[in-house]
């Protein structure tokens, strides 16, 4: 009975994290954020546009032309959505996806992305155990996160963020060696990731439906 409350605190901790994470609007940020093997690889200003709420930067900054009409659609039929938001909690996504990948949590990805997703990082994961190798990546710094494309299909939104960041990675074979990358000097990346969420529905939260390098 005691292990039964232990797993169930966990439990609890880990939904209330994903929450405050990928939620929704005042307690809701939405975000929601594949790798690659070796690189892993979400101020107020006057309203712009109908197309957000409050934003703390010009909405021609936030939003690529191709996504308004599908970020026009997603707010019609969710008025709690707001796009400053949801890219805030995009990045912090994007962070907590890509460590539990170097790190090889499955359990942390498994919150994050739909099953497919989660079954190709997996996969990943354990091609890279295998071989015995062990990633030391850091995610140094997100220089940009801008929302590229967006749909609606039926209740079903689809929103694409590009990620442009540093990331530094090391590779590390079974006896320690270095054999790909360096910690000192960090690489450029362009990510193009697509989180998807049923509108109106009981769960809040967006998942990572889909990667791809921008």
């Amino acid at each position: 009975m005691f292990l039964i409350v232990i797993l169930a605190m966990v439990a609890g901790f880990l939904a209330l994290r994903l929450y405050m994470v990928l939620g929704k609007r005042t307690g809701h940020e939405q975000p929601l954020p594949k790798p690659a093997e070796n690189r892993a690889p979400l101020t107020l200003v006057q309203r712009p546009t109908e197309i957000v709420g409050e934003s703390r930067e010009p909405v021609s900054r936030l939003v690529e032309p191709k996504a308004e009409a599908g970020i026009r659609a997603i707010i019609a039929g969710d008025s709690s959505f707001d796009v400053a938001r949801f890219l805030d909690g995009s990045k912090a996504a994007y962070r907590m996806i890509l460590e539990a990948f170097w790190k090889g949590d499955e359990e942390e990805l498994a919150w994050l992305a739909e099953d497919d997703v989660r079954e190709a990082f997996v996969a990943a994961i354990e091609a890279r155990n295998t071989a015995g190798h062990v990633l030391e990546n850091r995610l140094v710094s997100i220089e940009r996160a801008v929302i590229s494309d967006a749909t609606l299909e039926g209740k079903v939104a689809r929103i694409t963020v590009r990620f442009d960041a540093d990331i530094a990675a090391v590779t590390r074979d079974a006896e320690n060696t270095v054999i790909a990358g360096s910690m000192s000097d960090a690489v450029e990346t362009h990510d193009a990731w697509t989180f998807a969420r049923t509108l109106k529905s009981s769960d809040p939260n967006w998942k990572l439906a889909d990667t791809d390098e921008a």
